[in-house]
């Protein structure tokens, strides 16, 4: 089973790839359509800025060919700014538009009693512990780097919050489309369960 880890100049595919690959799938960086279109499960990485992100992502086309995974069906995993970028926009260095796979957009944290960006280990509280991406796991800490976070417009949508100041986004998920505000491959054995869950899924264990 290949699961498609979309390279567009901006994300730590590296680290990604080797934790897909120690859950023993084969994880494959590519820019190239056909691969993405023809994986079972794609992953959309990210670091830096929103609007770079999306720059690089319609330069290359690669906007189109990852909602096109989205709508043929195949599991979509965001990752950190990868998340982000599912949502319609983000106000970061002005309004930029995103993928539109989900309804919402990312603030910048406010700041006040506590540092931006928000950086460290925080745990999640699980809003809807019956998702196949959550289901049998236990709440714990994963590892966040981040300064935008999302807001989500359909509570639905939310399956995983952390607390930092306010109920800050951690996970969402809307059928075959999810993402995590935290890097999995970076979070201990709680991260790496939740990503092999989402890897499960790509198997077909799970999606209805």
């Amino acid at each position: 089973m290949a699961i498609a880890i979309v390279d567009y100049g901006m994300g730590n595919l590296h680290s990604v790839s080797k934790a897909v690959e120690r859950l023993g799938y084969e994880g494959l960086v590519t820019g190239g359509a056909s691969a993405i279109l023809g994986a079972d499960g794609v992953v959309l990485p990210g670091v830096g800025a929103f609007g770079d992100a999306m720059a690089h992502l319609r330069g290359t086309g690669l906007d189109t060919v990852v909602r096109q995974a989205a709508a043929n069906g195949t599991p979509l995993l965001g990752i950190c700014l990868g998340m982000q970028l599912l949502f319609d926009e983000s106000e970061e260095h002005g309004r930029n538009e995103g993928l539109g796979l989900l309804p919402g957009r990312a603030v910048r944290f406010a700041g006040g009693s506590y540092k931006v960006p928000h950086m460290g280990w925080n745990r999640l509280a699980f809003l809807q512990p019956e998702s196949p991406l959550l289901a049998g796991l236990d709440e714990g800490y994963v590892y966040f780097v981040h300064s935008y976070h999302v807001e989500p417009q359909a509570a639905a949508d939310l399956l995983a919050v952390t607390d930092y100041g306010h109920p800050v986004t951690a996970i969402v998920g809307r059928n075959n489309v999810y993402g995590m505000q935290f890097h999995p491959e970076k979070s201990g054995e709680l991260g790496m369960s939740l990503l092999r869950s989402f890897l499960a899924l790509a198997q077909g264990d799970g999606l209805s």
